[in-house]
């Protein structure tokens, strides 16, 4: 008698075809406003396959039925997680955090606002909290507030444990490890640092859909949007940076990513050096 073929050798061989691959940039652009590109079958399929053995389902037409129809929503948040790229790290793209620190912070007078939108695992706000720290003082005497957002549940519930392996936190300067940082074993016996109460205290995470209403009223004083847009159209990158010009003050900052520019857009924002424009 034939061995049975395991389970996971049929999906291995399910394919993808062009309406459904069609059909899933639709979904995604619709809802999220990603735009995966043609020649991106391959990815795509390679991670959805693990969706479809996770829900037993047969091929990708039943799951995108299944996606399209199912009421709550969570397995489309599912799908966000497997198609996004979410790469950040500490300190990432330095110039920025330099630029805050000695042109943005100083003229601060009043309470401070920072949104990181697309803040994935949680780099980001952290270092936006470590850097306040060290720029303001005692923050509790401050009223510094950091909004930190992403669509991903998965990355945003890294970033609320706000523990990361000891390589995770190369570039972060010694005198913030100890300062700001609690080294431990985690479970497995890996070194992690957890975050104290003085960064923790400073970042409220929300799951966010920038294609949706914005519950925030503003203003503030910088929005970082740093490698977000690159996976949007032009007509969704124009749309967001109207928007975001409005929650802005006057003289607030929008930091983009070194990869991205708004060349090509219509704006009111003032150019002040790379990845950097002034409201």
């Amino acid at each position: 008698m034939a061995a049975p073929i395991a389970s996971h050798a049929l999906f291995a061989e399910c394919e993808i075809s062009p309406t459904q691959f069609a059909r899933i940039t639709e979904v995604l652009h619709e809802h999220a406003g990603i735009r995966m590109r043609e020649g991106k079958e391959g990815l795509v399929r390679a991670r959805l396959a693990k969706r479809l053995r996770k829900l037993n389902l047969p091929d990708f037409e039943a799951y995108l039925d299944f996606v399209e129809k199912e009421p709550s929503r969570r397995e489309f948040a599912e799908m966000i997680d497997a198609l996004t790229t979410n790469k950040t790290s500490f300190l990432r793209e330095v110039s920025h955090f330099d630029y805050l620190r000695d042109d943005v912070f100083p003229t601060l007078k009043g309470p401070v606002r920072i949104w990181s939108a697309g803040c994935s695992s949680g780099e980001e706000p952290y270092t936006l909290a470590m850097l306040a720290n060290e720029s303001f003082g005692n923050v509790n005497t401050r009223d510094v507030r950091i909004l930190a957002t992403d669509l991903s549940h998965r990355v945003l519930a890294t970033a609320k444990a706000a523990t990361y392996p000891a390589e995770t936190m190369a570039d972060v300067p010694s005198a913030w490890m100890h300062k700001y940082w609690t080294r431990r074993r985690d479970p497995v016996g890996r070194e992690v640092y957890e975050a104290g109460t003085s960064l923790r205290r400073l970042v409220h995470f929300a799951k966010l859909n920038l294609m949706e209403r914005w519950p925030m009223q503003g203003p503030f004083d910088a929005i970082l949007c740093r490698n977000v847009m690159i996976y949007f159209d032009k007509a969704t990158q124009q749309q967001l940076v109207e928007r975001y010009w409005a929650l802005l003050r006057p003289g607030g900052h929008l930091f983009v990513g070194h990869s991205e520019s708004l060349t090509g857009l219509t704006h009111r924002f003032r150019y002040v050096q790379p990845a950097v424009y002034v409201k």
